[in-house]
């Protein structure tokens, strides 16, 4: 059944194939959005990226985690610019909003010191 004619059977370039399974699974926003993340230091600057890290990108809102309080505050005073520069690599309305986290607050469920079922700790901070 072979021929001079490409078929089905011939073999394909690797990148050929993912560049087909993206597309057929509509999956063109998610790598172009993991594509940019990856350069996030290059996007925001490297100051910024120093202090904070994309987590998720979900419904058009990219999650990002900063850290401190201090560096949250300011993500969100530049999340109007940095919504305009990830539309300017990804396309109009890609994103639409940034969400910021400020840093990991201690869990104080597990150590030597805990307690089940206790109230936690109450008068720790005066």
């Amino acid at each position: 059944m072979s021929g001079a004619h490409p078929d089905g059977r011939d073999p394909t370039r690797v990148g050929k194939l993912v560049d087909k399974l993206v597309h057929e699974s509509g999956w063109q926003t998610d790598v172009a959005v993991h594509a940019v993340i990856a350069r996030w230091a290059e996007i925001v600057g490297t100051e910024v990226a120093s202090h904070c890290t994309p987590q998720s990108f979900d419904d058009a809102t990219l999650t990002v985690r900063a850290d401190s309080t201090a560096w949250a505050t300011q993500l969100k005073l530049l999340a109007s610019a940095i919504v305009r520069r990830l539309n300017a690599e990804l396309g109009q309305d890609t994103v639409r909003f940034v969400h910021v986290l400020g840093p990991d607050a201690p869990s104080w469920r597990r150590g030597g010191r805990s307690v089940r079922d206790g109230r936690g700790p109450r008068d720790t901070y005066g």
